[in-house]
């Protein structure tokens, strides 16, 4: 044997040492690692291009966590008819200390409870109770610490504008919902919704609103959603039992009578009213109404999604045997911003009351996420990665199959004489090593046709890998996205609203198409105005937008009419961007929520440095440099309307303007030194935008597309208007925020 071992060329191997051998020096593992590597690279460039402008979940946050029944929250609405209802927003309502000019839906969130110490998930099924000028209101909270409903409270001294959390009103064992407060005399009662047990119960304030006893139990079903009315001399009860056989969940209704709101209640001779069709809004959505004589029913449409939107009925027939309801008009505008509005993906619940002054105040509930969103992303995205790590293995098997040298021997049976020396595990019979010589062949003659370096047998290897690095972005895009939603930021518990200025001119009307249309489906824009310098302007409906979009032309063509002073602005915030940003909305939003903050300074995205004698203008590598900035540009920056376009138009800014006017360049710079000139603290803040493209690198039309001219120009505005309005701040540094949004 040890001369055959040397004759072999080395000295003896343990059977199966060749192959261990083989796949060792097989390039396989490599080809594995680098598949295995290019789809972790293309998973982190998505991240940072598509899934950073989503806004993800406060890990620091006790509540507002994903949750399967999704994101509710409270919208308030207003108008002289419950039919015709506007948001809040539109009513001009402003609160000065959270900086929000106009308050904006929603006006509570789970952060409302979260921030006071109950943290929850969601808030929904809102119902009012009108004391005076007081306003209260009962919703369901869902709790983080059980995952189940209780029924919170929150008032309201300014109709509705701001919200005090005052805690939770009702906490039983089991879930609670749909908390519908209403006086009888004198008592204040509230029948929430608990299937759970089984039955209807009804709760009398001992003080009101945080203490309740139980009064008593009304029917001994699990009804759902119920609502009373007191109509044409009964009460009525319309709810729904989803235990009834036949019935359809979420399509079912029924109606009970009695003299009293106490009971006892007598079932409706039609019942059930509804059996099946969701679409129909048989579950209640909400309290019903009278309106000029008529009695109203909101109901839930559940096609599709649970609560997909609010139907309304006009009742046309109550009595003890017949029951008749046809539908009306919901006097809301829809909503048109899809996730990117509080309200985008559901509306089920509205409580409209009438206030002493004659006007209507309406409560109403909406989600931005379809029922049971969050654990179809979580599927999807484990679904995503998993088939990537399939494919990975299965691509580094077939490589490793086709680059693999496997001796002969291997398959070949051994000679009876080394049979005895043979490990046990090859000791075959005949049949099996006859299976095992045609497999080995088999396999041979596929390592042949996959081992020819023909296209098709490239391609088929590029087309796996590109398919298992759409399954890393399909798993990054579902795991790693939050809700798929570019959310507002609160500040201080409530939301506003923002208008975006534009100037462009003709030559770049493809530019603003695209700028109009990606920046309308922000949440917190109100409104585009577009400065229209130069050209014929496009009609206002031109536009892909989900805004009012307005073009102002001008009579003349100067970079002044950026700042032009406009009274039809109806928000205080302005954001000033050049049509040929693009970035994504959570940025924007993030910037939003710096200058509500700050609503004295100037928040923007392009950092720059100016120092030197004289002075200079720099990009902002040389910012980051320094490790600081002193200049934000105005091509993207939030700002206060009412202060910086009447500054800009002052007196003291005409030589200003005039040199503007005449270099056509420089407007923004002008805009620091007036800002600098007219306070002693800080006028400027940083936001660093997760990415922004500037899509005048495609085209020929941009103003400054000779770079080292464009900063030759603005070093001689910078020595021009620090001899007029003095110098600009030292520097402030990158990175002093706490949430790291500046550096």
């Amino acid at each position: 044997m040890a001369g055959q071992a040397a004759r072999r060329g080395g000295a003896m191997r343990p059977p199966g040492s060749s192959m261990r051998a083989a796949l060792a020096r097989s390039p396989a593992a490599s080809f594995l690692l680098a598949v295995a590597a290019a789809a972790a690279a293309v998973g982190g460039l998505y991240f940072w291009v598509v899934v950073s402008s989503f806004r993800l979940p406060d890990s620091g946050v006790a509540g507002c966590r994903p949750d399967g029944e999704g994101s509710w929250s409270v919208g308030m609405f207003y108008g002289s008819s419950p039919l015709e209802l506007r948001p809040i927003e539109l009513e001009g309502r402003s609160n000065g200390n959270s900086s929000a000019w106009p308050v904006a839906n929603p006006v509570l969130t789970c952060a409302t409870p979260t921030e006071a110490g109950y943290p929850s998930n969601f808030v929904a099924d809102p119902f009012l109770y009108v004391e005076g000028d007081t306003l209260f209101l009962f919703f369901e909270t869902k709790t983080t610490a059980s995952l189940q409903g209780d029924i919170g409270v929150a008032r309201s001294l300014d109709k509705g504008a701001t919200w005090e959390f005052l805690g939770i009103a009702l906490d039983e064992a089991w879930h609670l919902s749909y908390p519908f407060v209403f006086k009888y005399e004198n008592e204040i009662y509230m029948m929430p919704e608990g299937n759970k047990k089984k039955e209807l119960r009804l709760y009398r304030a001992t003080k009101f609103p945080l203490e309740w006893t139980l009064e008593k139990v009304l029917v001994n079903k699990p009804l759902i959603d119920a609502s009373l009315v007191q109509f044409e001399g009964y009460w009525w009860l319309f709810a729904s039992d989803f235990t009834r056989y036949g019935v359809e969940k979420n399509a079912e209704l029924e109606i009970w009578y009695s003299n009293s709101p106490l009971g006892p209640w007598t079932e409706h001779k039609q019942n059930p009213i509804y059996k099946s069709d969701k679409s129909l809004g048989a579950r209640n959505g909400g309290r019903l109404f009278i309106f000029e004589g008529s009695l109203y029913r909101p109901g839930q449409d559940c096609s599709g999604t649970y609560g997909r939107r609010v139907k309304l009925y006009r009742v046309e027939k109550l009595t003890k045997e017949e029951y008749k309801e046809v539908p009306v008009k919901l006097g809301i505008e829809e909503p048109k911003k899809g996730r990117n509005a509080w309200n985008g993906m559901r509306y089920h619940h509205m409580d409209a009351q009438q206030l002493a002054s004659g006007g209507w105040i309406t409560v109403m509930d909406g989600d931005r996420v379809p029922s049971g969103d969050s654990t179809r992303r979580s599927l999807f995205g484990y679904i995503g990665f998993f088939l990537a790590i399939a494919l990975v293995v299965f691509v580094g098997f077939v490589k490793g199959a086709i680059c693999c040298s496997v001796p002969p021997s291997f398959w070949v049976p051994q000679s009876r004489r080394e049979s005895s020396r043979t490990l046990p595990v090859h000791r075959f019979n005949s049949k099996v090593r006859r299976y095992f010589n045609n497999t080995g062949r088999y396999i041979s003659a596929i390592k042949t046709r996959l081992n020819e370096k023909t296209w098709s047998n490239m391609l088929f290897f590029w087309v796996v890998a590109l398919i298992g690095i759409v399954n890393v972005c399909i798993a990054v895009h579902f795991l790693c996205s939050g809700n798929g939603a570019e959310e507002a930021y609160t500040y201080q518990g409530q939301h506003s609203q923002f208008t975006m200025v534009t100037m462009t001119y003709e030559a770049r009307l493809w530019n603003l198409k695209l700028f109009v249309e990606h920046y309308s489906r922000c949440e917190s824009v109100r409104e585009i105005v577009v400065v229209w310098n130069k050209g014929n302007p496009p009609r206002d409906d031109a536009f892909d937008s989900t805004v009012p979009v307005r073009i102002r032309v001008e009579a003349i063509n100067s970079l002044n009419n950026r700042f032009r002073v406009d009274p039809l602005i109806k928000t205080r915030a302005v954001f000033e961007l050049d049509d040929d940003i693009m970035m994504t909305c959570t940025d924007l939003e993030k910037g939003f929520r710096v200058w509500r903050e700050h609503p004295e300074r100037m928040v923007g995205f392009y950092p720059r440095m100016i120092d030197g004698n004289p002075l200079q203008y720099r990009n902002e590598r040389y910012a980051r440099g320094k490790k600081g900035y002193n200049l934000i540009l105005t091509g993207a920056a939030f700002m206060d309307s009412e202060f910086a376009f009447k500054k800009y138009w002052s007196e003291e800014a005409r030589e200003g303007r005039d040199y503007v006017h005449k270099n056509f360049n420089c407007e923004d710079v002008l805009m620091n030194f007036l800002y600098a000139n007219a306070s002693s603290s800080r006028t400027v803040e940083y936001v660093h935008p997760a990415w922004a493209i500037d899509t005048s690198k495609f085209s020929s039309v941009a103003i400054s597309r000779n770079t080292q001219k464009h900063y030759d120009v603005r070093t001689n505005c910078l020595a021009k208007f620090s001899s007029i309005y003095g110098p600009l701040p030292q520097k402030w540094e990158f990175g002093m925020r706490e949430d790291g949004w500046d550096k």
